[in-house]
């Protein structure tokens, strides 16, 4: 490998920067409101039912979900910007959605508060380790309460193996360039980023990965952790044809159930 990864790369990556290399995808209203869309109808759930909006970032779903009605609505991620972001953008619309700074491993969050749990926008599979992924789970199921289901956006591993690409460009703007480059190993991409401007030369290098999952990986875990009727919605996003997004070109959603 030529790409090396920190095991940590995610505690410093989200911030402005994130927001503006990402903007296509985790700054585009319409999008988030087609995936909410999705949520509502997948979890089939009273309004007042408590839910978390786990590695929720500036929670873009959790805000949607507000606005539409949802009285108890919690984020959760590691970014203090995303947080302080989300809090202020709930604020200036007297929304009630509460945030939490903390590790999505660990939450610190009581047992079994939650309704539901949701993790969203390719926000799962950053440790290239197995386990460290599987304690993100582990911890799912700790907070739900009984009967209540769980809600992971995750790359479609056989979509992205088929249409791997080593490397890619796109522009923010006019002055903006982000260039990605990716190594695939043993079913962890690696990439490499590097964001240019124009005007200001290099504004970031940083290198992250993210590990893919088949259906019948993830079910695995889920079943051994304590999950059932564990089912999936395959092209759950599907933006191949808008262009090259990585791992948020298409993607699927597994759905699972804590019976006890």
């Amino acid at each position: 490998m030529t790409i090396q990864v920190d095991t940590d790369w995610w505690k410093n990556i989200f911030d402005a920067v994130y927001l503006m290399t990402d903007s296509r995808s985790i700054c585009d209203d319409t999008l988030t409101q087609t995936e909410v869309d999705f949520i509502e109808t997948a979890l089939s759930m009273k309004k007042s039912a408590p839910v978390l909006d786990l590695c929720g970032g500036q929670g873009r779903h959790a805000v949607e979900l507000s606005r539409r009605g949802f009285t108890n609505v919690t984020v959760l991620d590691y970014s203090d910007y995303l947080i302080q972001m989300g809090k202020q953008q709930a604020n200036e619309q007297k929304l009630n959605t509460f945030f939490v700074q903390g590790d999505a491993r660990d939450t610190k969050l009581a047992e079994e508060s939650f309704g539901a749990v949701i993790i969203m926008g390719g926000s799962f599979g950053y440790f290239a380790h197995d386990k460290e992924n599987k304690k993100i789970l582990k911890e799912t199921f700790r907070l739900l309460m009984p009967k209540a289901e769980l809600l992971v956006d995750l790359p479609d591993k056989k979509y992205v193996l088929k249409n791997f690409k080593p490397i890619s460009i796109h522009k923010v703007g006019d002055t903006i360039e982000v260039t990605r480059t990716r190594e695939l190993e043993h079913d962890v991409i690696y990439c490499r980023e590097v964001v240019t401007c124009t005007e200001k030369g290099c504004l970031r290098e940083n290198n992250y990965c993210v590990r893919l999952y088949t259906p019948e990986k993830i079910s695995g875990i889920l079943s051994s952790i304590g999950f059932s009727d564990i089912s999936f919605q395959k092209d759950f996003m599907d933006r191949q044809e808008q262009g090259d997004y990585g791992t948020m070109t298409n993607r699927m959603v597994v759905k699972a159930h804590k019976k006890k």
